[in-house]
């Protein structure tokens, strides 16, 4: 089986120039062997042919979305149709190229669109997963946040509720230490008034004494 790469020396449009470069590189940096099929070379109509009359894909490009034949560069498997550039290049990329191009057995090597798609869910879903590991840590530290504030605040309550506390029982004492100088004071004040008091009780007995004395004497 022969590989066949369909191409146009003489084409005007600059992509698919482009391509025809890309594919004959990608090629010959993997070492497959191919022919290459100038269609615009004299004597090749009938290769033209079944080139524009096999291809399912179009090959559009940019500047000529939809052709009215399907543009090169084309490949083929001898007289079995591969596939465009874009079915090409996604080949290459998802690391299928032998089995796109038919080199391969399909027992061995071929992945199937329905792996390929499934490869794809899964690379998804693992990058899903991770977003949502690092968005993990970001709301345990809000929530770890949010907890130190409340303990912040229940810390300070406490501590408000100590300080009325200390300030009452400050009150009370200061309170207690009033009455007892007021009571203090009472008593030194009655106790300077009996001082004062029995001094004059004395006074008084001593001129009675005396007047009892004069008395006396008159007599």
């Amino acid at each position: 089986m022969v590989l066949k790469v369909y191409v146009s020396g003489m084409s005007g449009n600059k992509e698919v120039k482009k391509r025809q470069q890309r594919v004959l590189m990608i090629l010959d940096s993997k070492n497959i062997k191919y022919d290459t099929v100038d269609i615009t070379e004299p004597g090749k109509e009938s290769e033209k042919e079944l080139m524009q009359n096999k291809s399912t894909s179009s090959g559009g490009t940019v500047s000529d979305p939809e052709p009215r034949h399907p543009l090169p560069p084309q490949l083929f498997n001898d007289e079995e149709y591969c596939g465009d550039y874009d079915a090409f290049d996604m080949a290459n990329e998802i690391d299928t190229l032998e089995v796109f191009l038919k080199l391969a057995t399909a027992d061995t090597t071929a992945i199937s669109t329905a792996q390929i798609e499934l490869k794809q869910e899964n690379g998804e879903s693992k990058k899903e997963e991770a977003e949502a590991e690092e968005k993990k840590p970001e709301e345990e530290k809000a929530e770890g946040g949010d907890g130190d504030v409340k303990d912040e605040a229940a810390d300070k309550a406490e501590n408000q509720d100590k300080d009325g506390e200390d300030k009452d029982k400050t009150e009370g004492e200061d309170e207690a230490a009033e009455e007892n100088t007021e009571e203090k004071k009472l008593t030194a004040t009655a106790t300077t008034a009996a001082s004062v008091k029995t001094p004059t009780s004395l006074d008084s007995q001593s001129e009675l004494l005396l007047d009892s004395e004069r008395a006396a004497a008159a007599h």
